[in-house]
C-alpha cells in the first residue's frame, strides 16, 4: 500500500514524485512510456525554455535531466511501461490496473500528472505525405545537430517554430521559416529572437506541393493562401513541420472511476482536487477556469496536490515548513 501514486512521468510528474519525497511519503512514480520527460523528452528537447523559474534558456533536455536528478535524490522508485488501464475507488484507497491486469497496485491518495494523452502531429496537408516522411519531412526536431550544414524549412508560426528556426539558424547551412499569416504567434520575446537570426521568412506562404527529388532534396511550392497565383519554388534538404499537435484521446476517460471532463480536460476543483476524495489532478490534464498550459502551472500545482494527498490520508500529519529549514545532507 502506497501512500501516494503519481501517474505520468513529463516534468511536473517528476517534481511531484520528488516533493512527494522531500515530505518523506511512500510514493511510486508510474509511467507508460520506457522514456521519462513526456512530451518535453520526445518533441522538443533541444528547444530552449523560457518560462520556468531559475532555468530561464535551459533547453528541454537540461530541465529533465535536472529533474530526473532531483528525483534520484531520495530514490524515487520509478516504473516504466506501466499505463494505468483502470483506476478504481477502495474502502483503504485506490487500486489502480497496470496494463490490462499485468499488476494490481494499492494507494491511499491518487496524483494524475498524465497531460494531454496520447498526441500526434498536425499534418503536412499533401496527397504524399506518407512517401515524405522517408524523404525528408519530419514533425520534430530531438537533434539539432543533425541539421548542421543542410538547408532546412521550419513550417509554422507558432512558439515551437520560431524558436526551431531561430536555433536551427546557428546550425544550418541556410534556415527558412514558412507561415501562412505574416505576423507571428510565438511569445514576444522569441519573436524578437527572430528577428535578429539569420533566418529567411517566407510569408504570407503556405505548403502547397512537395516532391522529392533523386538526390534526397524537396522542391516545395510554396503558394499565397489568398491568392493561388501568387507561388514560388524552394528547394530545402529537410522540411519540419511544427504545426503543433493534436491529442488522440485520454486512456482515463475509459477508467470505471466517475470523474467529470470537459473539452478542456479533467475538471478539478480548488485546482488540484478531482471529485473523487483523494485523487487529485496536475499539469495539462487539468481543467478550469484561466488555466494555463504551462510546465510553471504544473510546478505550481505539484506540492498542493502532494500536500492536499498527505492531509487526506493523514490528516493528523502537520503540513510542511520551509524546504531550507530541512536537515538534509547534499
Amino acid at each position: 500500500m502506497y501512500d501516494i501514486i503519481v501517474v505520468g512521468a513529463g516534468p511536473v510528474g517528476l517534481f511531484a514524485g520528488y516533493y512527494a519525497s522531500l515530505r518523506d511519503a511512500n510514493v511510486l512514480l508510474l509511467e507508460a512510456q520506457d522514456a521519462l520527460g513526456g512530451q518535453v523528452a520526445t518533441l522538443y528537447p533541444d528547444k530552449k525554455i523560457w518560462d520556468v523559474a531559475g532555468l530561464a534558456g535551459d533547453t528541454g533536455r537540461q530541465l529533465i535531466d535536472g529533474l530526473v536528478k532531483q528525483a534520484k535524490r531520495f530514490d524515487l522508485p520509478i516504473q516504466r511501461g506501466c499505463r494505468v488501464t483502470d483506476l478504481v475507488r477502495t474502502d483503504s484507497g485506490y487500486q489502480l490496473t497496470i496494463n490490462d491486469g499485468e499488476e494490481i497496485l494499492q494507494s491511499k491518495s491518487v496524483i494524475l500528472a498524465t497531460g494531454k494523452g496520447a498526441f500526434e502531429p498536425r499534418r503536412l496537408q499533401v496527397a504524399n505525405e506518407a512517401e515524405l516522411l522517408t524523404a525528408g519531412l519530419s514533425y520534430s526536431a530531438p537533434d539539432l545537430a543533425a541539421f548542421q550544414g543542410q538547408t532546412v524549412a521550419v513550417l509554422g508560426g507558432g512558439d515551437s517554430a520560431v524558436d526551431l528556426a531561430t536555433e536551427l539558424a546557428s546550425v544550418a547551412d541556410k534556415t527558412y521559416l514558412i507561415h501562412r499569416r505574416e505576423a507571428f504567434r510565438a511569445l514576444e520575446q522569441s519573436v524578437k529572437a527572430l528577428a535578429s537570426a539569420k533566418v529567411t521568412k517566407k510569408t504570407p506562404f503556405k505548403v502547397s506541393e512537395a516532391v522529392a527529388k533523386k538526390d534526397g532534396q524537396l522542391v516545395l511550392t510554396l503558394t499565397n493562401p489568398k491568392d493561388d497565383q501568387q507561388s514560388e519554388q524552394l528547394t530545402v534538404d529537410r522540411l519540419i513541420v511544427q504545426y503543433g499537435f493534436k491529442t488522440a484521446g485520454q486512456a482515463e476517460r475509459h477508467w470505471a472511476i466517475d470523474l467529470d471532463w470537459d473539452r478542456a480536460g479533467l475538471r478539478v476543483e480548488d485546482q488540484v482536487k478531482t471529485k473523487q476524495p483523494g485523487l487529485f489532478a496536475i499539469g495539462d490534464v487539468t481543467s478550469y477556469p484561466d488555466h494555463v498550459d504551462l510546465i510553471a502551472t504544473g510546478f505550481g500545482q505539484a506540492p498542493a496536490a502532494v500536500n492536499a494527498a498527505i492531509a487526506y490520508y493523514n490528516p493528523e500529519q502537520a503540513g510542511p515548513g520551509h524546504s531550507s529549514s530541512l536537515d538534509i545532507q547534499d
